[in-house]
């Protein structure tokens, strides 16, 4: 007899899905996007419903319980999950756990769903007799219906009228479900549309001929700093929503939200559209109350980070993705996927338009307009039509400094406090310096867990690593020679802001960085200071750099530009040419501005075509080297990482690992194994097997040999495929 079977996802670490019964009683309620519980060998485990079929149930489990009363995600969404697993070789069940908001992957929901009561006016022919009575029967008659919460907003101590009002029969009350705002108190902003110039508009013109045509096609806006990314961006998801459609667009970084959500809530909030925001820094209730809004399609904009490309929106039609060239849209642990990549293929799929924007858009997607797999839309000058920043070199070779600040820079400061304007000092480490150095016999302090040097936190007395979180008080005296000479070497953004408090006593000085911005609303306390000119310098490492409009500065200056040019990684070039062509887009919005970066490599090409903004020509400089060594974007990789607590088991391990794939490797160039940069990270030995292919499909074929042997891998040897890497460390 043939009965509803399901296919499920467990949340375990196991590549197949799994098939169970669907008893009788639960068929009319199964779906796809449910999670339920099932028994898995002698345990039981938590499970997503990704397909439903008729057939024989002979030798199935029954599934156990269901554990949501509507799908999280439609088979839509399933499809492009079960695409993202297959090409990222993890497994399903933990691709869905990822993509859900956080407490929706156990067996008892963490999350609980909030109601509160809400009243509605009942027509009695009479008035209330109380003053304050009659006030809030008038505004709930005028609202139609509202919430105890928007009640106390309202009336001060409403409780007792309220009460008195329903027992009279003046008002009706009954228990609704009640959404958890991150916009909660917050105003929404005023804001008119923008009127764009030429190159905009051409801009917008391609964009939206192709949201009428409902098909896919990706675009590169290519815009210099300043020239109104953000405007094109509005315009287009206008277009968008009045052709019945959802918009979405994702930001690198948490500290963007903010800026850019105000800026959509403006403009489309007071027309009633609907806005939702996804990413890490929401508490699990926000997210999860976001993401039932967006699968019952109450939302008309997602708004988020990484994670919100897997946001359940059923009517797609713009995708848009902001810093494209960030690398923080990849997922370095677990699920390693690069939302930007994942954006073009849900937009194959569901035939909508997909936009890429940057100033420094990275070298494969720039590569791909040039090989006519991607249309390139150029914004080449300043929506005001003001000049771009003058860029200065400080050359700090041969020189002796007493001061992390250079002499020029102090004095662009002095000029710029005295102007009455702004300015931000990039400098990307955190912390007060980077280590403590005994200078007796030049012993440092390192972290037990992980091959690196603590860095030196002042303001907190710790010595802190920053991979693993370990941390320590530093010590008095030198633990190898008792000596007392142990003196901090290097500079963070803490000793930056130190030193910068005494040159400039009366100048208002902030720092943005991981230390001080890991409190919920903190980013947008110090966007607000500096959009209303209450701090005169915001010091912080790269979350500085990206997509923030302050008009008020004038001044940029960079320290250490050196520390990302001189990393162990193909890629070190382009981070560095794109973060500082990125701070240095900071100054003069309003036009002009003046930016001074600190160096010992002014002859470096990344450097120098920084300074003159000649991303062209960075681009050439740098595809030579590419393709000279087969690196993206001219061939492809995949990182093998094997990691565990015993050294030898890890490298020997490795070492058979990386025979077997060499004898299968056609041509695939195995590279390896050797250590990783940081050899050890979290306690965990780590060594590593590059795998280099100018075509796709050898690599894919080898990663076939790779699934069947894997299993091979001695107990604790740990193994992470990491497909199309960003990071080799």
């Amino acid at each position: 007899m043939q009965s509803l079977i399901a296919e499920i996802a467990v949340t375990a670490p196991l590549k197949k899905t799994f098939s169970y019964r669907v008893e009788s009683a639960m068929e009319g309620t199964m779906a796809v996007g449910l999670r339920v519980r099932v028994s898995l060998g002698r345990r039981r485990s938590v499970g997503f419903v990704v397909g439903l079929r008729r057939g024989d149930p002979k030798g199935l489990k029954p599934v156990g319980e269901l554990l949501d009363e509507e799908p999280l995600f439609d088979s839509a969404l399933c499809r492009f999950l079960r695409w993202a697993a297959e090409y990222y070789q993890h497994p399903l069940g933990q691709v869905i756990k990822t993509a859900l908001p956080g407490g929706l992957s156990s067996e008892v929901q963490r999350v609980a769903i909030l109601t509160e009561p809400v009243y509605r006016a009942v027509p009695t022919g009479q008035a209330p007799r109380g003053r304050k009575q009659q006030e809030i029967v008038d505004a709930v008659q005028q609202q139609g219906e509202m919430s105890l919460s928007a009640l106390r907003r309202c009336f001060s101590a409403p409780h007792a009228p309220l009460s008195r009002l329903v027992e009279l029969g003046f008002l009706a009350v009954e228990e609704k479900e009640k959404q958890r705002d991150p916009f909660f108190s917050e105003a929404v902003p005023s804001d008119r549309p923008v009127s764009l110039n030429t190159q905009q508009q051409d801009a917008l013109q391609q964009i939206a001929t192709v949201i009428d045509a409902d098909r896919f096609q990706s675009f590169l806006l290519h815009g210099v700093t300043g020239s109104g990314k953000t405007e094109v961006y509005l315009h287009a998801i206008d277009a968008t929503l009045r052709a019945g459609r959802q918009g979405m667009v994702l930001v690198p970084e948490i500290a963007l939200t903010p800026q850019l959500v105000a800026r959509f809530r403006a403009r489309f909030e007071p027309s009633e559209r609907r806005i939702a925001v996804l990413h890490s820094g929401l508490s699990d209730g926000e997210r999860y109350d976001a993401w039932r809004r967006i699968t019952r399609g109450e939302v008309d904009i997602v708004i988020g980070a990484r994670s919100a490309i897997f946001a359940p929106l059923s009517s797609l039609g713009l995708i848009v993705v902001d810093e494209e060239h960030e690398s923080s849209y990849k997922q370095g642990e677990g699920f390693r996927y690069s939302a930007r990549d994942l954006a073009l293929v849900r937009g194959q799929q569901l035939d909508c338009p997909v936009v890429l924007g940057s100033a420094t858009p990275s070298l494969g997607s720039y590569y791909r307009t040039e090989q006519q797999q991607m249309t390139r839309l150029s914004l080449t000058r300043r929506a005001h039509d003001g000049d771009l920043p003058q860029v200065e070199l400080i050359d700090l070779s041969g020189k002796t400094q007493e001061s992390i600040l250079s002499e020029p820079l102090v004095d662009a400061l002095q000029q710029t406090l005295e102007a009455q304007q702004q300015a931000l000092l990039l400098l990307n480490r955190r912390g007060f310096a980077p280590f403590l150095l005994c200078a007796d016999c030049g012993t440092s302090f390192r972290c037990p867990n992980c091959e690196i040097t603590l860095t030196f936190h002042q303001r907190e007395a710790r010595l802190r690593c920053h991979y693993c979180d370990y941390f320590e008080a530093p010590a008095e005296a030198c633990p190898q020679c008792a000596g007392l000479n142990i003196e901090p070497e290097g500079a963070g953004t803490e000793r930056l802001e130190q030193e910068l408090s005494e040159l400039f006593p009366q100048a208002r000085i902030a720092r943005m960085d991981r230390d001080t911005t890991s409190r919920k609303g903190i980013h947008q306390r110090l966007m607000t200071q500096m959009m209303e000119r209450r701090l005169d310098i915001l010091v912080g490492t790269q979350m500085i750099a990206k997509g923030h409009d302050f008009p008020g500065v004038t001044l940029v200056g960079v320290l250490a530009a050196d520390g990302t040019l001189n990393l162990p990684d193909f890629r070190s070039a382009e981070r560095t040419f794109s973060l500082l062509t990125q701070v240095a887009g900071r100054a003069g919005r309003a036009g002009g501005g003046r930016v001074l970066i600190q160096t010992y490599s002014t002859d470096h090409y990344a450097l120098d075509c920084a300074s003159r903004q000649d991303y062209r020509g960075f681009y050439e400089q740098e595809l030579d080297f590419r393709r000279e060594l087969g690196y993206p974007p001219c061939g492809h990789l995949v990182n093998l990482v094997l990691s565990g607590n015993d050294e030898g088991r890890v490298f020997g391990a490795a070492a058979r690992l990386g025979g077997t794939l060499e004898q299968h490797a056609g041509d695939v160039e195995v590279l390896g194994p050797s250590p990783c940069p940081l050899v050890r990270l979290r306690g965990k030995t780590r060594c590593q097997i590059l795998l280099k292919a100018a075509q796709r499909a050898p690599l894919r074929h080898l990663l076939t040999i790779l699934e069947a042997v894997r299993g091979q891998l001695p107990q604790g040897v740990a193994l992470a495929v990491d497909i199309d890497p960003v990071d080799m460390f």
